[in-house]
């Protein structure tokens, strides 16, 4: 892991992304828009240690960590100056991103790689205030940082993998796991979360569920699976041709909005259904598949327990 690191934008994600790194051994540099901004933020971070530690949620010793890791800068240009890794935390308006872009360009290390950690911004549309764009590339943490364990690594064009290199090993050895997607719109994760969220909004306006109701169907139904497997192992398992038959239902009413993917259209016309075939999205081959659905089963029983344990969340 990059040993010196610079977090500019000390708010709720740039702190949690400083912390994660300061957790995991790093020297990290915090800035912001002033001196006084930074320090100030430290001294939350430092709090929200305290009360993280108090609830089981960082380890013992994790504020020493911080106070040791972590330290406020008095300029972006002191922050980024020794930096190995800098990532770009500043609000989602691009003109503030690009002139802070342009700051810690100027004032970093030639060698030094620069991320963002925009969930919607073009990639290229920020490298544009970029001095030596080919060493900078996306890095999209969730909210909140220092809990969710995926990051998005979204090189643009002209990001040389080198810098992808970079990023991906320092985020790992923070602990992390990553995934690098192309510079599209709203990435992966996004594309992914609003089309849910989209249908969702759309059953609601029709009167089909409540909110409420949406809710209780997305957690305990397919959305109990997606802690463990992501959409294209669910489907492998159920059967590509049940998928296939599904959408032709759906298509009855939904025409466009539920047309068949053509990848999904193409295995199931060459037979690969799945798990049962030994082939499918991911190609589990058939000597797997009952050590994988019995690691499937003690998974869900063992996440049925820890919600069981958790309670209910306050959410009324």
């Amino acid at each position: 892991m990059a040993q010196q690191i610079a977090v500019v934008g000390s708010g709720y994600m740039g702190g949690g992304i400083a912390q994660v790194f300061a957790l995991a051994g790093a020297r990290v540099a915090l800035a912001d828009v002033s001196a006084e901004v930074a320090e100030r933020n430290l001294a939350r971070l430092l709090d929200e240690s305290e009360a993280y530690i108090a609830d089981g949620l960082f380890p013992a010793g994790a504020t020493e960590t911080l106070r040791e890791n972590l330290w406020a800068a008095p300029s972006i240009e002191a922050a980024v100056a020794d930096a190995d890794f800098v990532v770009e935390a500043v609000p989602e308006v691009l003109d503030i991103k690009h002139a802070t872009l342009s700051r810690i360009s100027a004032a970093a290390r030639r060698d030094a790689v620069i991320g963002s950690n925009t969930s919607t911004i073009s990639i290229a549309a920020l490298a544009v205030a970029v001095d030596a764009p080919e060493r900078f590339l996306g890095v999209h943490f969730a909210n909140p940082a220092p809990f969710i364990p995926g990051v998005e690594l979204i090189p643009h064009a002209g990001t040389d993998p080198a810098a992808v290199e970079t990023a991906r090993s320092t985020v790992a050895a923070s602990g992390k796991q990553t995934a690098t997607v192309k510079d599209v719109t709203g990435f992966v994760m996004n594309r992914l979360q609003y089309a849910l969220f989209h249908e969702a909004a759309l059953l609601a306006e029709e009167g089909i569920a409540s909110p409420e109701d949406i809710d209780t169907i997305v957690r305990s139904t397919f959305g109990f699976r997606l802690p463990l497997f992501g959409p294209f192992a669910v489907a492998d398992m159920a059967g590509l041709d049940v998928y296939a038959f599904c959408y032709q239902q759906l298509q009855t009413t939904f025409p466009e909005r539920f047309k068949t993917p053509r990848i999904l259209e193409d295995l199931v016309t060459a037979g690969k259904l799945g798990t049962k075939t030994g082939a499918g999205f991911l190609n589990v081959p058939a000597e797997r598949v009952p050590e994988l659905l019995a690691y499937r089963n003690k998974a869900y029983v063992m996440m049925q327990r820890l919600l069981d344990e958790l309670g209910p969340a306050p959410l009324n």
